[in-house]
């Protein structure tokens, strides 16, 4: 049987997937698949760089804006909605693009990950939670990276909730969690995939990511932060705890001046870019494309050599331009 195609853009924050995205889908008619843990979250628009409305309504987008804040949503979640989304774009003989940040999100497409056997542990999950509350999350997170560094290297500091997740595994099956879903999560691809990730040198990316928080800054960042909160939205939400929400919530309650948060949000980005970067350079079958100050558009030829070599033969799908 035919695998159908999936063509996946990765790469660190903003190193210019979402703009390359966009033009490959004008090019080759696709539609766009997010694959961004944030981007799922109605409101939270300027902080996790959104795609604008007017370019979602001249180019289909899926899972932008589809649960509130205050939902939990999680990569089993995004992988069963992803699935579905997928089809339906086949469904209307079109190529699906996925694109995003979220390495897990995407591996969970990608290679055909099972989420049903983990097993749990209400007492031992509630242990973890006591300790993080009493302790912090960071020293949580150093006891994770002391039991099962792999996953360490995966997760934020942050992201308690798949912390306790990883530690409640690892406690009930003796094992590391990335062992376990290294033995029970993956099957074979579900989709002949090409995957192109964009890349640069640090220096130039950094910049990007300063002045990237600048203009979020200057769209009304803060305005953004301040509407969530007054909606009800509890700082301690998992979606609240978002770079770009956090430090911008530590502003507001007078914990930093804002010039502090803003700092600190650079500097967070950009420890963040670093972890996508080194995940995503341990996934094999990646086509690097190096990119320098002027960005994908340089190299927009090559890489539309590649997708049109890759998925050409699919006749029953539209390919424009190629």
């Amino acid at each position: 049987m035919v695998k159908k195609p999936l063509l996946v853009i990765v790469g660190p924050t903003a190193v210019g997937k979402t703009d390359l995205s966009v033009a490959l889908a004008k090019t080759f008619d696709m539609e766009v698949i997010s694959a961004d843990s944030m981007q799922v979250y109605k409101g939270m628009d300027i902080g996790t760089a959104k795609v604008s409305p007017k370019i979602r309504q001249q180019i289909p987008h899926h899972l932008i804006d589809i649960c509130q804040p205050d939902e939990p949503y999680s990569v089993a979640d995004f992988q069963r909605d992803a699935l579905k989304a997928i089809e339906h774009v086949h469904q209307r003989k079109r190529i699906p693009l996925m694109v995003g940040g979220t390495g897990l999100y995407v591996r969970s497409v990608t290679h055909g990950y099972l989420f049903s056997d983990a097993p749990k542990d209400e007492r031992i999950r509630k242990k973890w939670q006591t300790y993080s509350q009493q302790y912090g999350r960071q020293s949580l997170y150093e006891r994770l990276r002391e039991k099962d560094p792999e996953t360490a290297d995966k997760l934020h500091p942050n992201d308690e909730k798949r912390i306790i997740r990883a530690l409640e595994v690892q406690e009930l099956t003796g094992i590391p969690f990335s062992q376990w879903q290294h033995q029970h999560k993956e099957q074979k691809p579900w989709f002949d995939v090409m995957t192109i990730g964009l890349w640069m040198d640090r220096t130039l990316l950094y910049e990007r990511i300063n002045r990237r928080v600048d203009r979020m800054l200057e769209e009304g960042l803060v305005e953004e932060v301040k509407g969530l909160l007054a909606q009800g939205y509890d700082e301690s939400l998992p979606s609240m705890q978002g770079l770009g929400y956090k430090e911008i919530i530590a502003y507001l309650k007078g914990q930093w001046s804002l010039e502090q948060a803003v700092t600190e949000l650079k500097k967070r980005t950009r420890h963040f870019a670093k972890r996508q970067f080194t995940w995503f350079r341990r996934q094999h079958e990646v086509h690097w494309v190096k990119v320098g100050e002027a960005g994908w558009m340089e190299k927009f030829p090559e890489i539309q050599r590649l997708i049109a070599g890759k998925f050409y033969s699919f006749d029953e799908y539209t390919l424009n331009n190629a």
